[in-house]
């Protein structure tokens, strides 16, 4: 679990250090070749942490401590050393529910919905960075008979 907690927390320093050069470098500003190819570096690292390196961890953790297994089912984990979800009871075991859905299977879900969350942030990051620098702009003034602008209602 440190291990997993610990790759998140790279990956969101990773990530917010990122603001600090988005105000250092406003939009236009020309790099060195030196830059762009450290730039390039950083990039890459985060990409290949944020879909490589987290999701590993996450299935490390999640088969050896948490042990969602193939012959574990979802029925009949103990979640939290209480519950039980017998809700999900398969079909083929006496239950109600049609399908048998192991720990396994909820283990790969899960690291789909990790991808979906990061591939969604980065293209969120992607589009303010493409932004970064840029104002709104200033809405219409009313202006007066010789075209200046009304400063106060007169």
């Amino acid at each position: 679990m440190v291990a997993f907690l610990s790759t998140i927390l790279v990956l969101v320093v990773g990530c917010a250090i990122l603001v600090p050069f988005a105000k250092r470098y406003p939009q236009g500003t020309r790099l060195t070749w030196g830059q762009a190819m450290a730039a390039g570096t950083y990039v890459f690292f985060l990409i290949f942490w944020a879909y490589g390196v987290v999701p590993h961890y996450w299935l490390t953790w999640a088969s050896n401590e948490l042990n969602w297994r193939q012959d574990v089912l979802l029925a009949e984990y103990d979640w939290f050393g209480f519950l039980t979800l017998g809700f999900f009871e398969p079909a083929e075991f006496g239950g109600w529910f049609p399908m048998t859905i192991h720990m396994a299977h909820v283990m790969d879900l899960i690291v789909v919905l990790q991808y979906i969350v990061m591939l969604g942030i980065q293209i969120w990051l992607w589009a303010w960075w493409q932004q970064r620098g840029t104002k709104e702009p200033v809405k219409d003034l009313t202006t007066s008979d010789y075209g200046r602008p009304l400063v106060r209602k007169g």
